[in-house]
């Protein structure tokens, strides 16, 4: 299991099912301790955390943060060795999902410096590094940030500036960083730059380094932003400055790498704080529709708003579902998850937007207003879209890192015809697997059988996903890497099966551990979502026989060229 995608594996039409099944979940000792840091922080956040002054102040209270400090909210993801809490990664995203509850500001401050700038120097940090660093790290006495991005230079990575030149025993890094969280407190930054030539070609080398806060380091004032405005976002300038070679993070040239399992890592935790605010927002709908009334009725007896309750927590269901999945894949010592945490990241970030939506819109003229809540949540929502990687840019990691193996696949099938002798055992092989797939769809033999219809759905799917990618693998070629369109329909369609694979083995261990009705809510929930998916996949398979995309192509060259809309009715 360690070593097996189960998403990879599905793009294949495989259903890789004991990677999913049984639902993880963690210890009961694991889940004590996590309880009992839960109820400290709650109590904190009760009587010392006001998120309207945050969001009013763009800045949290030096108050707060020592506060966050005395709980060990700093250390979570250190290894005990050198005094953190240690934690495995599902009982650190129950807890950036308990202070996204809170405040989004507040989680973001906190993940950056724990997922990103820790999660750097843990991965990839010498022991040395790691014993100077991580104890003043896992205390808050130290705070970390990631500076990767640049004006120019954002989804992009290898269109990095920042230039560090080697120049005997240490770096001299010169360049500017934008956009960096924690940018205006952190004492230590993780920064990338270009350690190959200026003139080199598209993929430059990049390297990680581990640069403290000193000469030639310098941060800008905190950006204005549309929400999470407490959060400190600078800018990050190098003039020069020095950094010894034993401050690399990883090895030297192999930057992206560092950037990419960091981000991975990281993208679940973000998924976490969408849950968090997701089911705030739907608890403060709830209570919104039971004390509104209209028409002398409360506005809970009407259909259409109970539709958008409905939805919202079917939607939070499967996001909590296949967040804490992945993460119990990652405690299990899951070696690829790739895929599966894009996948997260961009589901949370989209279901936390229409549940933001959703909600002001139930809360009606109050969700307009900036004295309430719904309006910061709703600002608060929209960077998640955006941040750890835009959700564009992950839909096609998504479809082309599942597309690899399909495609590698074709690619040694079609020298093998070539020469049919040597390549007769990959004939052989690849003659299995497109027999058993003739012969009868994959199926999802441990889900429980009071879930066979959504498990038959799964199984529909995938063997439909898997024949469309064979398909256009065959129209394209190399030739899909530039094709965007089909690209978002593949990503789309494996999100939906992430989904509904999450909510099926969540909901098959709870029946077994419950019985039916003891888990009806987990049952219903499972049946309305995979409802709503089952309509999404088959209209976007429809779509890759049947689209108008070289028309959209057209109508955007168009409206570009014109410079806008360029009609007018008068």
């Amino acid at each position: 299991m360690a070593d097996e995608s189960f998403m990879k594996s599905l793009f294949g039409g495989v259903v890789a099912e004991s990677v999913v099944f049984p639902y993880p979940e963690p210890s009961r000792a694991e889940a004590d301790e996590v309880h009992a840091v839960v109820e400290a922080f709650r109590r904190f956040a009760t009587k010392s955390v006001d998120p309207a002054k945050i969001d009013r102040d763009a800045a949290i209270d030096p108050e707060i943060l020592a506060g966050l400090r005395e709980i060990g909210l700093m250390g979570l993801l250190v290894p005990k060795a050198y005094g953190g809490a240690g934690m495995k990664m599902t009982a650190y995203a129950r807890l950036i999902q308990e202070i996204a509850t809170t405040d989004g500001a507040l989680a973001m401050t906190v993940a950056a410096h724990g997922s990103l700038a820790v999660g750097a120097l843990t991965l990839f940090g010498s022991e040395e590094l790691k014993a100077r660093w991580l104890p003043r790290l896992a205390t808050g006495e130290l705070i970390g940030a990631f500076a990767l991005a640049e004006v120019g230079a954002g989804s992009d990575a290898a269109s990095i500036q920042t230039r560090a030149e080697l120049a005997g025993d240490h770096y001299v890094l010169s360049g500017e960083k934008a956009w960096v969280t924690n940018g205006g407190i952190a004492d230590v930054f993780v920064v990338f730059a270009r350690t190959s030539p200026a003139d080199e070609g598209a993929k430059p080398k990049l390297t990680a380094f581990l640069v403290q806060r000193g000469e030639g380091v310098s941060t800008g004032a905190n950006e204005e932003k549309l929400g999470v405005r407490g959060v400190s976002t600078t800018a990050l300038t190098l003039d020069h400055v020095v950094v010894p070679k034993s401050q690399v993070l990883g090895e030297a040239g192999r930057g992206f790498k560092v950037a990419m399992e960091v981000l991975t890592h990281a993208r679940l935790s973000l998924a976490s704080s969408c849950v968090g605010k997701g089911k705030r927002l739907l608890r403060m709908s709830v209570e919104r529709v039971s004390e509104r009334k209209a028409f002398g009725r409360n506005i809970s007896e009407f259909g259409l708003v109970r539709d958008k309750i409905a939805q919202m927590a079917s939607e939070l269901f499967a996001l909590e579902s296949m967040t804490y999945l992945t993460t119990g894949l990652v405690d299990a010592g899951s070696s690829d998850f790739t895929v599966e945490s894009a996948i997260c990241k961009v589901f949370g970030s989209e279901v936390l937007w229409r549940i933001a939506n959703e909600a002001a819109q139930i809360a009606g003229a109050l969700g307009y207003m900036g004295t309430q809540p719904w309006e910061r949540l709703l600002r608060d929502a929209r960077i998640a879209m955006v941040y750890q990687g835009t959700n564009e840019i992950l839909r096609c990691f998504i479809a082309l890192s599942g597309m690899q193996g399909p495609g590698l696949e074709i690619e040694e099938v079609s020298k093998a015809m070539r020469e049919p002798i040597k390549g007769f055992g990959l004939l052989s092989d690849f003659a299995l697997r497109k027999a058993r797939s003739a012969l009868g769809r994959e199926r999802l033999s441990r889900a429980h059988p009071m879930l066979s219809r959504e498990a038959v759905a799964f199984e529909e799917y995938t063997g439909l996903l898997a024949k469309s990618i064979d398909n256009v693998l065959r129209r394209h070629g190399k030739n899909i890497a530039e094709m965007q369109y089909t690209q978002k329909r593949v990503a789309d369609v494996a999100i939906d099966l992430y989904a509904i694979a999450s909510v099926i083995a969540r909901t098959s261990r709870a029946i077994e551990r419950r019985g039916e009705e003891g888990s009806r809510r987990e049952i219903d929930l499972t049946s309305v979502f995979v409802t709503s998916a089952k309509r999404r996949l088959h209209e976007n398979l429809a779509a890759f026989e049947e689209n108008d995309d070289e028309l959209r192509k057209s109508i955007a060259q168009r409206t570009c060229t014109d410079g806008g809309y360029p009609l007018d009715v008068l």
